[in-house]
């Protein structure tokens, strides 16, 4: 009598791949050579959400939509922008975690393959993305941190609406998300202007997107996850958009201000 083993063998793998399809695609190279996106460009801040704590100081002790704790709202009842100023820490809300959240441009360039550059023209702040590296062991915080950077592949999530008009509501689809960024070794600051703190064992995690409207505007859109165990009950997500500009016009380099 034949044996049936190796045709059951076959039926089985057969029936396997079926169920779960092919293997999922090797992931893409680090840095500039495996880029699935083009960030580089000039881009500009659109606030269409929060415009009462971006766009002003906000007033002192107001923390609303942010999980604060006991130890934060101490911090936030104490905050004095003069005694910043004094201090010479103009720049505590223009760390990595609060950044995005601050009106202004961005401009992204390679400084080399495995290392993307994003400055801002609010605070003169310099972000380095870090593809295929690891964190240095011994580093002195800092208030943008050391950033370790990869792409990610395909994967069903949440996408803007096709209009960035006044409500940005999501509508669920399939794409590529792009880009996502860790970030340690921060030194303490404050999520917004207004002394709402956040703790040098703040980890942070981003997420960037491209999309494109009908109309041939491009927009990015960074999701930002900031986790603090010092003075945060739960993480604080927020979403930022900027849309592409055609060149440097508008960029307008400012210092940190405290107020």
């Amino acid at each position: 009598m034949k044996c049936k083993l190796p045709i059951l063998i076959l039926a089985t793998a057969g029936g396997l791949f079926a169920q779960f399809g092919p293997p999922a695609p090797p992931p893409p190279a680090p840095g500039k050579p495996g880029a699935p996106i083009d960030l580089t460009g000039y881009w500009v801040a659109y606030v269409t959400e929060d415009w009462r704590w971006r766009m002003v100081t906000p007033l002192k002790g107001d923390a609303a939509s942010i999980p604060t704790n006991a130890e934060s709202r101490k911090l936030i009842e104490a905050w004095d922008p003069a005694k910043d100023e004094a201090a010479g820490l103009q720049c505590k809300a223009y760390g990595a975690p609060a950044i995005m959240r601050v009106p202004g441009r961005l401009h992204i360039t390679w400084q080399d393959d495995l290392t993307l550059k994003i400055e801002t023209d609010a605070g003169q702040q310099t972000r380095l993305l870090h593809f295929g590296a690891e964190p240095p062991r011994e580093a002195t915080p800092s208030w943008q941190g050391y950033s370790s950077a990869r792409w990610e592949g395909a994967a069903p999530t949440v996408n803007p609406p096709v209009s960035f008009g006044l409500a940005l509501g999501p509508r669920l689809g399939a794409r590529s998300r792009s880009l996502e960024v860790t970030t340690t070794q921060l030194r303490a600051g404050y999520l917004r202007k207004n002394g709402v703190p956040y703790s040098d064992k703040t980890v942070l995690k981003e997420y960037y997107d491209l999309f494109s409207e009908p109309n041939a505007d491009t927009w990015l859109m960074v999701m930002t996850v900031v986790d603090d165990p010092t003075y945060l009950a739960l993480p604080f997500v927020t979403t930022s958009h900027f849309k592409r500009l055609a060149d440097v016009s508008g960029w307008d380099p400012e210092p940190c201000t405290a107020r």
